[in-house]
């Protein structure tokens, strides 16, 4: 990809490129949203930007590419969706002259009742469409995989009520409808696509209990696991 090409620029001639800027536009699980606790009536989450795979990505490349500095935007925000992704693009993503942009969307699409699958694949591919035609490279990456059961560090009876429906869509084939939608939407504009699903299902089909490793015990991975998203970015980067 050009990113690394630039990133490799950099490295050579530090004082006559400027520095690379990698964008990420996704949900809370790309904003470095982790546990979540209960507050009066509102569910709230713990925010940590630094130990997200944002943070984890720089880090990887800054050692790497130790003499170049790589600018990173987190657009990440809780609760957004494709559609809202779409809808703040330019505001949030490409005003920045991105040279890559990281997409990552799906955990809130599959639970909003409103959206089918098509939506969630149309909205994606816009994304990619107003990516190209600025100039700037983008990468599709798939979200992790949500708890197949409900677990007893959920003691919430709200977060017991979500955990309940998120089983049943990852235990029953739905939200793998939208991940489906997405790889087709990839295929389709000619994105590549960083598959953290599908290591995430290798995992589980292996015996791996990785509602285990969901920090909420519900959608969000813990610390730890977003290293793994942090490393499969980095090698679609150098694999494309």
């Amino acid at each position: 990809m050009k990113i690394i090409e630039k990133l490799t620029a950099k490295s050579r001639d530090n004082f006559g490129n400027r520095s690379p800027v990698i964008a990420f536009l996704g949900d809370s699980v790309t904003q470095g949203c982790f546990e979540i606790y209960r507050d009066g009536e509102w569910i709230r989450t713990v925010f940590d930007t630094e130990s997200g795979y944002t943070e984890k990505t720089k880090e990887i490349l800054r050692m790497l590419y130790p003499e170049t500095s790589v600018s990173i935007i987190n657009a990440g925000i809780n609760g957004g969706s494709a559609k809202n992704g779409l809808e703040r693009l330019q505001r949030d993503v490409l005003s920045h002259d991105p040279d890559l942009v990281v997409v990552c969307f799906g955990l809130n699409d599959c639970n909003d009742d409103s959206v089918e699958a098509a939506d969630y694949k149309a909205s994606l591919k816009s994304i990619f469409a107003q990516c190209h035609a600025a100039g700037t490279e983008v990468i599709f990456m798939t979200p992790n995989m949500m708890n197949t059961y409900v677990g007893h560090t959920v003691t919430d009876d709200f977060a017991k009520t979500l955990g309940a429906l998120f089983a049943e869509r990852q235990n029953n084939g739905y939200f793998d409808g939208f991940i489906a939608a997405a790889r087709e939407a990839c295929a389709e504009e000619n994105v590549p696509l960083c598959d953290c699903y599908k290591r995430w299902q290798d995992m589980y089909a292996q015996g791996v209990d990785t509602t285990a490793l969901l920090s909420n015990g519900l959608n969000h991975p813990t610390r730890e696991m977003h290293a793994l998203f942090a490393w499969e970015l980095v090698r679609t980067m150098f694999d494309n």
